[in-house]
């Protein structure tokens, strides 16, 4: 059996007019008025000898067949009076088939072509299955479900402007009825289905297809919401961003079209770097969009003048619109800007500045070639959709910053604060090639003529402590297994041997591979056995051992380990205290002035300060910003130094910490090494600045086998008498507040491989 709709859809269809029939027939007998009852009775003879008008029909043809016999049948619901103003139709209810129309919806199709054809508008086949289901339930079981979704036709009109047309029908004249093979499904199933409007499989296991009768025809009147539809559209194209792909809808143009009902149209966007007080184009838009007027003003004015115009909008932001050219003074005809009007072909035009809280955030143009295109009126329609272009801005520049920071993250690894603007401009000119789909390289980011600081309060004998430590974790585990070989048969006779060696070995001449080979006699040959005697018949005592010993092993290396675990968690536990300390005053030296900062953890914390002018270009920079932080630095060893005594007898195992600055007078340059993710010094001369630091460690004062550094005292290393003076009055604003005592010594530094003429003061902490 045909079926008349193109979906699939749980209706058999037919076309019939019994129900309007039936009208007619009561008219006939009850109307009071006689020319009434002598024109219903008039219609009724003209198609009692057309049986299939009232039992229904499947063969469209008979629609044209029948068109003049229809069209005086419904006359009454079509009145000639109004057939220009109408747009009216009869249809099939939710199917393509219209026909019957009124003389306004006959151009409304003539002006969209002959190869136009009238759809539903943004239904797929599932949502369509569903809506005839639900249209079963209300007019069959009577359920009133609210299911009154608006349906749109799109028709272009002469011009090409797409049109949008929202569709009110009219049922009074159709029915449904269920077929022998229909399921009529309980009240607790319809409320199951209704609870789960998205599975089309379940609705369509209780309404079949083809299992319902849809008989009769509906009457459709066309509303023009074209306004309302394209602003709607306006909004959900300016609220969909994809975040993996950032890109304008390419329908933009069709819908600012429809919206402003103007067939030639053009549009240009621009957005405010509000830094650098200019326009912006926007790759995204650069092959889609059109800037005439906006390029005109970029490309055109100097600078200063620009700058003006931009703090002018700040404060007074109205929008430029002109209808027709043609009507302009004489005197802005003269202008250079004019001349672009004509070149361009632009006879009406608007440009509206986008401003929020007084701040320019973008400009638009809207052009055409029609005269009279855009007016007062046009301007006023843009206050419908502004809310949305200035959440649309926001929500294009969060995006954009997203995608900047992660490249950022990714090419760079996490950078500090103040140099970040520097890798976000490199960065930002890869996000913009990558959207024009342009090749871009990034540069080397780097930083010149910067002041060093230096400064480290290491753990003192970090490394002697885990070798006495290791000593006493395998001392340790060679006395118990002493213990447990003593309890067992001769068969462990040779592995007592084999661990008297390693403990003469450890104790007396310890080679490089002792603890490799250890390890690898546990691995091999005593953890295997051990296992074993765990398995077999041995004495509580042996296996209770045995138990007790791996359960002091590490999984990692099958070693006693507890002590120098306790060294490692003392170290974790300094290093984070004075990190946190550090990290903590960075605050306040970043408020002197901006610089880079990094920090290293290893056996204490080291710290690297990098001040310039190139750091924060925009602020004004001066020889007092170094001073300021070479005392800030001071202090903050200080403190650091007082909050390691503070804490210090907590940890696991006792340590002591000194601390060093080293005042480095000369410049140098830094720059991010790619592979390695981190800055570091660039050229072979800054090298000599590092050669000393890594050197300074281990230095001892000249003549002397003291070292430079010392537990309870801060070591400043330096180059010349200028330095001294100056850190001496350091010294003395410190000692003034109860920080430092009054030891200060002055100290000659040992020639180090490549290094002479290094001084150093050193004073205790109070």
């Amino acid at each position: 059996m045909a079926n008349l709709y193109k979906k699939d859809a749980p209706f058999q269809v037919y076309i019939s007019f019994k129900k309007y029939l039936d009208v007619l027939e009561h008219i006939r007998y009850n109307d009071r008025l006689e020319y009434r009852v002598n024109y219903a009775k008039s219609l009724l003879d003209k198609t009692k000898n057309f049986r299939e008008l009232r039992d229904g029909f499947q063969d469209v043809s008979l629609l044209e067949k029948h068109e003049e016999l229809i069209k005086l049948l419904l006359s009454d619901l079509f009145p000639t009076g109004l057939t220009n103003n109408e747009i009216k139709a009869a249809s099939i209810p939710l199917s393509n088939i219209t026909f019957n129309y009124t003389e306004r919806f006959k151009n409304i199709l003539k002006d969209a072509g002959k190869d136009f054809e009238i759809e539903l508008r943004n239904i797929d086949d599932d949502e369509f299955y569903v809506f005839c289901c639900c249209l079963i339930l209300q007019t069959y079981y009577k359920r009133d479900i609210k299911s009154s979704l608006p349906f749109y036709y799109d028709i272009p009109n002469r011009q090409g402007i797409m049109k949008h047309y929202k569709i009110i029908v009219n049922a009074d004249f159709a029915e449904v009825y269920p077929t022998e093979d229909a399921k009529i499904p309980s009240e607790e199933v319809v409320d199951m289905l209704l609870e789960n409007l998205d599975d089309f499989k379940l609705w369509k296991r209780y309404f079949p297809s083809e299992s319902w009768v849809l008989k009769g025809f509906t009457i459709i009147s066309l509303v023009d919401c074209t306004s309302e539809v394209a602003l709607s559209d306006l909004k959900s194209s300016m609220i969909s961003i994809d975040p993996e792909n950032l890109a304008p809808d390419e329908n933009l143009i069709e819908i600012f079209k429809s919206y402003f009902d103007v067939s030639e149209l053009n549009f240009g966007l621009m957005l405010f770097n509000k830094k650098d007080q200019r326009l912006e184009k926007l790759p995204i838009y650069e092959n889609l969009f059109t800037n005439h007027i906006l390029d005109f003003w970029i490309n055109t004015f100097d600078e200063e003048t620009r700058k003006t115009t931009f703090t002018n909008l700040n404060h007074n932001s109205k929008p430029i619109v002109v209808s027709n050219i043609e009507n302009l003074d004489d005197e802005v005809k003269s202008l250079p800007s004019f001349r672009i009007l004509r070149d361009n072909k632009i006879n009406s035009f608007m440009v509206i500045p986008i401003v929020k809280d007084n701040e320019l955030l973008a400009m638009m143009e809207f052009t055409s070639p029609i005269i009279n295109s855009f007016n007062g009126l046009k301007l006023k329609k843009m206050e419908f959709f502004s809310d949305m272009i200035l959440f649309s801005l926001n929500r294009f520049s969060f995006e954009k910053n997203y995608q900047i920071e992660a490249i950022i993250q990714r090419e760079y690894t996490s950078i500090h604060d103040s140099v970040v603007w520097k890798f976000r401009n490199e960065a930002e000119k890869y996000f913009n090639a990558s959207l024009a789909k342009k090749i871009y390289t990034l540069k080397q980011i780097s930083f010149k003529n910067l002041t060093p600081l230096f400064g480290f309060s290491d753990i003192r004998s970090s490394s002697e402590k885990r070798f006495n430590l290791m000593l006493e974790d395998l001392n340790q585990q060679i006395e118990c297994l002493h213990e447990i070989f003593s309890l067992t048969n001769s068969e462990s006779e040779k592995y007592l041997l084999a661990l008297e060696i390693f403990e003469n070995e450890l104790n007396n001449e310890i080679k490089a591979d002792s603890e490799q080979r250890f390890q690898r006699l546990l691995r091999d040959e005593i953890h295997p056995y051990l296992q074993a005697k765990l398995e077999i018949k041995s004495s509580s005592e042996v296996k209770a051992k045995i138990k007790d010993y791996f359960a002091q092993i590490s999984n990692h290396n099958d070693l006693f380990y507890n002590n120098r675990k306790s060294l490692d968690d003392s170290i974790t536990l300094v290093n984070r205290k004075l990190a946190d300390v550090l990290d903590e005053a960075q605050i306040e030296a970043q408020q002197i002035f901006p610089h880079y900062y990094e920090r290293f953890k290893s056996d204490g914390v080291e710290h690297n300060l990098y001040i310039g002018r190139n750091i924060a270009p925009d602020l004004h920079y001066h020889s007092k910003v170094v001073h300021k932080l070479r005392y800030w630095q001071l202090k903050t060893i200080c403190n650091m130094e007082h909050e390691f005594r503070n804490f210090k007898q907590d940890l696991p195992i006792c340590l002591d910490i000194a601390s060093l600055i080293f005042v480095y007078n000369e410049k140098i340059d830094i720059r991010f090494r790619m592979d390695e993710k981190r800055f570091d010094v660039d050229g072979a001369y800054n090298s000599y600045y590092e050669i000393i630091k890594k050197r300074l460690d281990k230095a001892h004062i000249k003549d002397s086998t003291d070292r430079i550094t010392c537990p309870g005292k801060i070591t400043i290393v330096y180059f010349g008498m200028e330095n001294q003076r100056e850190y001496l009055d350091y010294v003395n604003k410190l000692q003034k507040k109860g920080v430092l005592k009054n030891d200060v010594e002055l100290l000659r530094v040992e020639d180090l491989q490549g290094i002479t003429g290094l001084l150093a003061l050193r004073v205790s902490l109070a």
